[in-house]
């Protein structure tokens, strides 16, 4: 066993957090790559943790300082499963922590907001990324993914509302920066990409990019909060479809200059993202 301090990426095999280990890894760091069920992760350590079993919290700590942090996927209570663990973490001897939020989260708001709003009062050095909406959404196994492969259509309640699509690589270099960099930006980074796009910007983009029809299919917020309650928790799904009513009323219509002045290049434009994954399968 190495004394080398090393980060606990959470939710290493997801989009975000298996971009994270690997830069880091690639980079020389130490990872414990923590997942349900310990998956290897490319020359990182594997380690099984669960939010909802605190028996695999102890262990998945041991020799880390620092972690990343992806919440629960479809808590809408994130704070009461999070922060237990957060406080046994720092008492553990975590110094840094880089949590994984969005754009349409502010602190202190709903869902993942209470634990930003935690974070700085419980860690030395922090940082809450909070990006748009990813692009991969759109090619890997996101519901709107699927429903492209299988239908052509994407449905939202979000009008002609606008979003700057952020590409996941990005997240993940701007979370090795934070979690690596002497000094933590000790602030929230919301992320975008280069351009806000519509839904039927998007369909445009993704039938060029596949060769396929893709279609924008425009639905009532109430309809769309149905939908997702066929597929998630209601409480989630209201969550949800109020995030594309936000969009619809222009939340996210903006772009920021958070990848490059943490990366030092530009972020990804959703063009090339779309056709690079397409090329990938």
């Amino acid at each position: 066993m190495t004394d080398t301090p090393a980060t606990l990426v959470i939710g290493a095999t997801g989009t975000t957090g298996s971009r994270t280990a690997a830069r880091l890894t690639a980079a020389g760091h130490r990872v414990r790559a923590a997942s349900r069920r310990a998956t290897p992760v490319p020359d990182a350590e594997p380690v099984r943790f669960d939010w909802y079993d605190p028996s695999t919290h102890g262990a998945a700590l041991e020799g880390a300082d620092r972690l990343y942090l992806v919440p629960p996927v479809g808590e809408t209570d994130p704070a009461a499963v999070m922060l237990p663990f957060l406080r046994r973490a720092r008492a553990a001897g975590v110094d840094r922590a880089v949590l994984l939020s969005s754009s349409a989260l502010p602190e202190g708001g709903p869902g993942v907001g209470r634990v930003h709003s935690a974070l700085p009062a419980l860690f030395e050095s922090w940082a809450v990324l909070r990006p748009s909406w990813f692009m991969q959404n759109f090619t890997g196994a996101h519901a709107h993914a699927a429903t492209i492969r299988e239908h052509g259509t994407l449905w939202t309640a979000t009008g002609e509302g606008r979003v700057a699509f952020v590409d996941a690589d990005d997240i993940a270099a701007v979370a090795v920066r934070a979690l690596t960099d002497d000094r933590a930006p000790d602030t929230d980074l919301v992320l975008t990409g280069p351009e806000a796009l519509s839904y039927d910007d998007v369909a445009a983009i993704m039938t060029e990019t596949t060769g396929r029809p893709v279609v924008h299919t425009r639905v009532s917020h109430q309809a769309m909060c149905d939908r997702l309650a066929r597929q998630v928790p209601p409480e989630f799904a209201a969550l949800l479809a109020g995030m594309d009513l936000a969009i619809a009323e222009g939340a996210e219509d903006r772009t920021t200059d958070t990848v490059r002045r943490l990366t030092g290049r530009p972020p990804n434009g959703f063009r090339a993202v779309a056709a690079r994954e397409a090329g990938a399968g």
